[in-house]
């Protein structure tokens, strides 16, 4: 059989086949490539010669290209663009791939070569990159049991294998979830209080199914629109409840596998010789331990509770004196009287925004942006193959023509897709004989589509996402160093989300915002009123969000800094962990943690915290941005300066580089107004 994920690919870039791989190439592809991996390892174990640097770091750092290829389109298509035969498969490699893993990273007479050559990494004549490397081999054996004995290596490797299973089956059990619901209205008078463009929707969502009428459903663009404008409030915590209890309960219960997850994760730790998980994680990160994430944490969310609480009983009073009768809104209230007083307050909604955020004029905006800052030119490319019709390629050049990367863009929802928003690369960059090997990089979202008689518009939230995700894309853009695996993105988690954070303030910036938001049917450019508002209104509930969004931090932390698992379902540990920051109420049955891909199955287990830290980096960054000027050439060089570095260097000495100092929480109490 010719498989194309083992044949060089002849398309510009070396851009992947998508047009020949199928379903069947992926288990013979990735047996050989991990047969291929296997004699590369061998190799330099079986090297007569002394370690080196280049016959045993470098060439580890190099060995297993192919297996990397061959996994870096599977899994990104798992999660964009998969089906049922695909997650079958992906049960059937992960125990190949984890023993493949294992092989490396509990490999004694590897180790042996690697530490013989850390042990005399100040006789060398090695450049800073290439002492960084040493330094984070060293650290990732070190880390990944390469000191254990041959029984607790055994027992590492079956806690290893059997988290990368349950992790996969907690991703499709949350798949599948939120695909089983939907909400199916035939009676038009229950659609009241949603617009149009939410009706049209739902109306192409049925017609698509085959259904009369109108199917809402739990991904971002139906669900979040429901909730803000449906007068509906049973229909609304039909919808809520759904949301919030994916994976629990039923057929695809997530509760015993995070439990199971959390007591692997325990157990792992303490083999390696760590109190618990996030002592583990967060070791070699900015934050270096728990105790400094929980005070950050804490710092945060000291000043900000009492206003959030503040904001949800104006929000009370606002709801009552509009007709709502109970003691007090419900989370499924929320989004309803949040919008209506947001109107109210700054006669402001999505509605109004929408025509001038046409998704198109959006990219142009965001390849505009990034011309501005950084020099960089997108050429929309129509012959390289794709894996979904949706799908769009652009060809970037610097500012001196040469080629940077390719650049995939996924806006729509489908079934097959995953929900919310993620930036990933079918290929890092890296130096390899002396050639720059550019990356693939690609964005997946779940943005509004377009319907018969609209094009695809988005809110301002969405837009905001659009440039978070572009940040994370810029990253793998611009960067340039020798070895992949410090290239781009693979940076600290704590400092990963600094480039996308910072990159959402241009949102909310009048100068930027003129440059392209027109209206999609008369090409009227926003009028300044509506700006003005956009601004205003940027800090609206601000410290209700943060609430929010430190709970998923605090959340995280509870699961990962236990020492032995508990005996009370996680319902009861959730609610248990968060019960001191509830600024609504909270419902029994709802819980978090079964539909948490981000910390089960997303590779940001006591790491989600790293989203405040780097708003706070952001807020910090983007200040120098408002000093000197939002286009600022020498502010944005210095940046992109940051933006190429990758790993390299330590993230707190590049963000210093940058900005002459280290960075505050105040900084980001003071841009949300909650100080």
């Amino acid at each position: 059989m010719n498989n194309p994920l083992l044949t060089t690919s002849k398309l510009p870039y070396g851009a992947p086949q998508f047009d020949k791989i199928e379903n069947q190439h992926y288990i013979p592809a990735f047996k050989q490539a991990i047969a291929e991996a296997k004699v590369e390892i061998d190799t330099i174990i079986n090297n007569p010669d002394e370690p080196t640097f280049e016959n045993t770091i470098e060439a580890l750092e190099y060995a297993g290209s192919t297996l990397n290829h061959v996994s870096h389109i599977f899994y990104n298509l798992l999660e964009a663009s998969t089906n049922e035969e695909m997650q079958n498969i992906a049960e059937e490699i992960t125990p190949l791939t984890t023993e493949f893993s294992m092989y490396v990273s509990l490999n004694e007479s590897l180790f042996q070569r690697v530490n013989k050559i850390y042990n005399q990494k100040y006789a060398m004549n090695l450049s800073a990159e290439e002492t960084r490397l040493l330094e984070k081999t060293y650290e990732g054996f070190a880390r990944n049991g390469a000191n254990l004995s041959s029984e607790n290596k055994k027992i590492y490797s079956k806690y290893i294998e059997e988290l990368s299973l349950l992790s996969l089956q907690f991703g499709k059990n949350v798949l599948a979830a939120t695909n089983a619901f939907s909400l199916n209205i035939t009676d038009e008078n229950d659609l009241i209080g949603l617009p149009n463009y939410v009706r049209e929707q739902a109306a192409d969502a049925a017609k698509d199914k085959g259904l009369d009428g109108w199917l809402f459903n739990l991904t971002a663009p139906s669900y979040i629109p429901f909730m803000k404008f449906s007068q509906r409030r049973d229909l609304r915590e039909k919808m809520y409840r759904a949301y919030n209890t994916r994976a629990f309960g039923g057929e695809l219960d997530n509760s015993k596998i995070i439990k199971r997850i959390a007591e692997l994760r325990i157990l792992t730790a303490k083999l390696l010789g760590y109190t618990n998980y996030a002592e583990y994680k967060t070791e070699r990160r900015m934050a270096k331990s728990p105790n400094a994430i929980n005070d950050f944490l804490n710092k945060l969310l000291t000043p900000a509770l009492p206003k959030a609480r503040q904001e949800v009983a104006d929000l009370n009073v606002y709801a009552k004196a509009n007709g709502f009768e109970d003691e007090c809104i419900m989370p499924w209230d929320f989004s309803f009287y949040s919008e209506k007083l947001r109107l109210e307050k700054y006669d402001l909604n999505d509605e109004q925004l929408k025509p001038y955020f046409q998704l198109e004029h959006c990219i142009e905006a965001i390849f505009n942006l990034a011309n501005k800052l950084y020099g960089l030119t997108f050429n929309k490319l129509t012959d390289i193959p794709v894996y979904h019709k949706d799908v769009q390629v652009y060809d970037i050049t610097d500012n001196d023509g040469s080629h940077l990367a390719l650049f995939y863009a996924d806006f729509f929802p489908r079934e097959s897709k995953r929900g919310g928003a993620w930036m990933t690369e079918f290929k890092g960059q890296r130096i390899f004989n002396d050639i720059d090997e550019r990356p693939l990089i690609s964005i997946v979202t779940n943005f509004t589509k377009p319907t018969a008689d609209t094009p695809s518009l988005i809110t301002h939230d969405e837009f905001t996402t659009l440039l978070h995700e572009f940040g994370h894309a810029l990253h793998g853009i611009l960067t340039k160093g020798k070895y992949e695996s410090m290239t781009g993105t693979s940076v600290d988690h704590d400092f990963v989300e600094l480039p996308s954070q910072i990159m959402e303030n241009w949102c909310y910036e009048p100068e930027y915002l003129n440059t392209f938001a027109k209206h999609y049917l008369t090409g009227e450019t926003i009028p300044n009123e509506l700006i003005e508002k956009i601004v205003e209104s940027k800090n609206y509930l601000s410290a209700y969000y943060h609430i929010r969004q430190l709970q998923f931090g605090i959340l995280d932390m509870a699961w990962h800094t236990l020492t032995e698992i508990f005996e009370e379902d996680p319902l009861s540990f959730e609610k248990h962990a968060l019960s001191a920051t509830n600024v609504l109420p909270s419902i029994p049955e709802c819980i978090i943690s079964t539909a948490f891909s981000h910390i089960f199955s997303g590779g940001y287990s006591a790491g989600y915290y790293s989203y405040k830290w780097a708003e706070v980096l952001a807020a910090d960054g983007f200040s120098l941005f408002k000093e000197k000027g939002i286009f600022n050439k020498d502010v944005a060089s210095s940046f992109r300066e940051l933006l190429t570095k990758g790993d390299s260097i330590d993230p707190a000495v590049l963000y210093r580089n940058f900005r002459g100092h280290d960075p505050e929480p105040e900084a980001l109490l003071k841009q949300l107004g909650i100080i």
